[in-house]
């Protein structure tokens, strides 16, 4: 199994596990943010592996082919010297060297190809992770807005079905209403009391001496003006 197929596995199974005990979404959230950055971290070890295997092989790749080209000099140079054995052995060594370098090239050649494909693949999931480290603040929002609207339907629900409270409250409603007719009857009696009171204390006023008196005034009055319409017919 690859590094990333084993990612993916991990990852995976984290996300069944944290969605089967999705009773906090934000933790969720950032847990699997955690888990990913993890494994990132994991594969990125593997791939560097990778890659220093891919140097090794082109290192000794290198090697090889400085060997080859320096039995070759140094073959040359035998031959020179009239040292045909020590050119023979030479190019010998010659040919090891470069046998062992075409060995090692497909080797090198497909690990590098394999290196390559790691590189790549890692800076995917790179991008990936950081896509869903910014989508987690919006997740995480969205989530506790649906959580919020559902405790408030929740409460609705509740009040909906259970109607006792409201009655209550109606009923001490129609209570306060009564009280306050009551207390306005009240006033109104007080003031009917007051005003029947009033009326009759004119009308003891009225049929008391001092309306006797107003009318032996104009008696009084009446005489004298009667008195005064004699005396000057009587003169003619």
């Amino acid at each position: 199994m690859g590094i990333f197929d084993r990612f993916k596995t991990v990852v995976s199974s984290n996300i069944n596990d944290l969605i089967s005990k999705a009773e906090n979404p934000e933790k969720m959230l950032n847990q699997l943010v955690i888990d990913m950055n993890q494994q990132m971290i994991d594969s990125k070890k593997a791939v560097a592996s990778a890659i220093a295997d891919e140097k090794r092989i082109e290192r000794e790749l290198g090697e090889q082919k400085r060997l080859a080209d320096d039995w070759e000099r140094k073959a040359v140079i035998a031959v020179k010297a009239g040292r045909d054995d020590l050119a023979k052995e030479a190019l010998l060594r010659k040919q090891e060297a470069e046998n062992y370098y075409l060995q090692l090239k497909p080797q090198w050649e497909s690990q590098k190809v394999a290196v390559d494909k790691l590189k790549e693949t890692l800076r995917q999931l790179q991008n990936k992770i950081d896509e869903a480290s910014r989508k987690k603040n919006i997740l995480i929002a969205r989530a506790k807005r649906a959580q919020a609207q559902e405790k408030i339907q929740k409460t609705l629900s509740s009040m909906s079905g259970n109607t006792s409270a409201f009655d209550t409250f109606d009923r001490m409603a129609k209570k306060v209403d009564e009280l306050e007719a009551r207390a306005d009857a009240s006033l109104e009696l007080a003031d009917l009391s007051k005003s029947t009171s009033l009326e009759n204390e004119f009308a003891k006023l009225e049929s008391s001496g001092a309306g006797g008196d107003v009318l032996l005034e104009e008696l009084k009055r009446k005489m004298v003006t009667d008195g005064s319409s004699s005396d000057q017919t009587g003169g003619q």
